[in-house]
C-alpha cells in the first residue's frame, strides 16, 4: 500500500497542498505548531474516517471556510484508487472511490490500512478507558472495516435507550416494555462487538508478546480484557465460547440491573463500559510500571497491529510517527526503525533530522513545512 499523492483544502492550517510522493521513507520536518501533525491526521481520517484530536469535524474545517477536502491517489495490489472525502457540515459528508460515491464508511475505509503513533499514544496505558476502547476499535476497524459500522449501530441504539432511560424519569412502575426491545437489540449488538474485540487481541497478542520480550529484555507482556459482562478474559488464550454465550449473560445481566438503570437514567453495561489491562511479569503495568516500560508496551502494540494488518489483508498498512521518536530513547527508536522494513511506507514527523542516522537519511524524502507552506529538501 502506497500513497502516491495527498492533495487537501481548507483542512486545519492549511489553504490548498498538494504533495506528491515517490519513496517508502517520508520525512516532514518543521518547527511546532506548523501543521505537521495535520498532515497526518488528514491521511488517517482516510483510513479510519475518524479524527486524531477532533472531536467534531467542524474543528477540522480551516478557520473562516464552511468545508475542508481530502483527496489521495493510492496504489494498492498494483491497482491504483482515488479517494475523496468532502466535509461540509451540517450535511452529511461525501466518501468517493474512484469517482464513485459510497454510502457505507466500510466500503470507503477497505482501500486505505494505516497505524498512528503519536506522542499521545504513549500515555495509553495512563489514559482513560474511553482511550484504550477508542484504539482498539479503530485498530479492529483498519482490519475488519464493516467494525466500524456495528461500532456506530451499538451507539446510535444505547443513546436511543438513554433517552427512553432519561423519560421514564426513574419511575420504577412505568411501562418498560419498550425498554425489553431496546435491551434486546443492545444485546445483541453488543455481544458481537465483544466476541470480536476478544478474538482480535487474542492475535495481536501473540505479536505483541514477542515483540516487547525482544525489547525489555525478555519481560513477560499479558494483557486482559474487562468487561462488565463476562468478567476479565485473558488474551493470552483463545477463547472457549462463543458469541450465544456473550449474548446469554448479556441478557442476564441487563434484567439484573434493569431497575438500576431507570433509577440512574442511563445504560449501565456494555462495551461501552469495557476496558483493557496490560501487564508485565503478571504486575499491573498502571500501577508498577515505570514510564519506560510502558513506553515499550505501547511500541510493542503498534508494531503488533502493523505486522496483523499484514498477515490479515496481505498488505502493509502504512504507518504514521508523529513526533515519537524524539520521546523513544536510542534503544526503543532503533528497534522501531528496524522492524518496520523498506516495503513499508512510512511518513514521520520531526522538529529536525537529528534523531535519525544518517544511513536511514540515504532514501528519505524530506519536506520541510514552514508557515502553511511545504517545500521538498
Amino acid at each position: 500500500m502506497f500513497i502516491k499523492k495527498l492533495l487537501i483544502k481548507n483542512f486545519r492550517n492549511y489553504n490548498d497542498i498538494e504533495i506528491s510522493f515517490k519513496s517508502n521513507k517520508i520525512l516532514f520536518i518543521g518547527k511546532n505548531a506548523q501543521g505537521k501533525t495535520n498532515l497526518l491526521e488528514s491521511i488517517y481520517y482516510l483510513s479510519t474516517l475518524d479524527s486524531l484530536r477532533a472531536k467534531t469535524d467542524n474543528e477540522l474545517i480551516r478557520w473562516g471556510e464552511n468545508y475542508c477536502s481530502i483527496k489521495a491517489e493510492v496504489k494498492k495490489f498494483d491497482i491504483d484508487i482515488d479517494l475523496e472525502i468532502y466535509i461540509n457540515p451540517p450535511n452529511r459528508k461525501k466518501l468517493k472511490v474512484n469517482g464513485l460515491s459510497k454510502n457505507k464508511s466500510s466500503e470507503f475505509i477497505s482501500n486505505i490500512s494505516t497505524v498512528c503513533f503519536t506522542t499521545n499514544d504513549l500515555l495509553l496505558l495512563r489514559g482513560t478507558p474511553e482511550d484504550r476502547r477508542k484504539w482498539l476499535d479503530l485498530a479492529i476497524s483498519q482490519i475488519f472495516p464493516a467494525y466500524s459500522e456495528r461500532i456506530s449501530k451499538y451507539n446510535k441504539i444505547k443513546t436511543q435507550k438513554n433517552n427512553y432511560l432519561k423519560n421514564l424519569k426513574g419511575n420504577i412502575n412505568s411501562d418498560t416494555s419498550l425498554l425489553d426491545v431496546w435491551n434486546e437489540q443492545l444485546a445483541i449488538t453488543g455481544s458481537n462487538i465483544i466476541f470480536i474485540r476478544l478474538n482480535f487481541l487474542y492475535e495481536l497478542q501473540k505479536i505483541a508478546k514477542e515483540k516487547h520480550s525482544k525489547i525489555s529484555n525478555k519481560e513477560n507482556l499479558s494483557t486482559f480484557y474487562n468487561s462488565c459482562i463476562i468478567g476479565d478474559i485473558s488474551n493470552c488464550e483463545k477463547i472457549e465460547f462463543n458469541n450465544e454465550y456473550i449474548l446469554e449473560n448479556f441478557k442476564r445481566k441487563l434484567e439484573e440491573k434493569k431497575l438500576e438503570e431507570i433509577i440512574r437514567g442511563q445504560s449501565v453495561l456494555g462495551p461501552h463500559r469495557d476496558d483493557i489491562s496490560f501487564f508485565i511479569n503478571d504486575n499491573d503495568s498502571k500501577k508498577y510500571a515505570s514510564q519506560g516500560q510502558q513506553r515499550t508496551i505501547v511500541l510493542a502494540l503498534k508494531l503488533a497491529e502493523l505486522q496483523l494488518i499484514k498477515e490479515k489483508i496481505n498488505t502493509n498498512a502504512i504507518l504514521l510517527l508523529d513526533d515519537v521518536l524524539a520521546e523513544l530513547d536510542d534503544l526503543r527508536q532503533n528497534f522501531l526503525l528496524n522492524t518496520i522494513g523498506n516495503e513499508t511506507q512510512t511518513i514521520i514527523t520531526s522538529v529536525d533530522t537529528l534523531h535519525f542516522k544518517e544511513e536511514y537519511l540515504k532514501d528519505v524524502e524530506i519536506f520541510e513545512i514552514k508557515d502553511n507552506a511545504i517545500i521538498k529538501k
